[in-house]
């Protein structure tokens, strides 16, 4: 996993490496921010279809 995340492509990995190793709400929550760093909203719904689950943000809660 990269040292640093800044780019969506660093986040993105950093989710596969998580979902690979079994962590697969962390690897939700690093796909979100690499949609949230994404400016096309096609790539930005790909990568949250690629991992599946639940929104845990506190931000997204009611």
């Amino acid at each position: 996993m990269p040292l640093c995340c800044n780019t969506a492509a660093d986040y993105l990995e950093a989710a596969r490496e998580m979902a690979d190793t079994g962590r697969p709400t962390l690897a939700r929550l690093l796909a979100e921010e690499a949609a949230d760093r994404t400016s096309d909203p096609a790539e930005a719904s790909r990568i949250l279809t690629e991992f599946t689950g639940s929104s845990l943000r506190q931000e997204d809660s009611p």
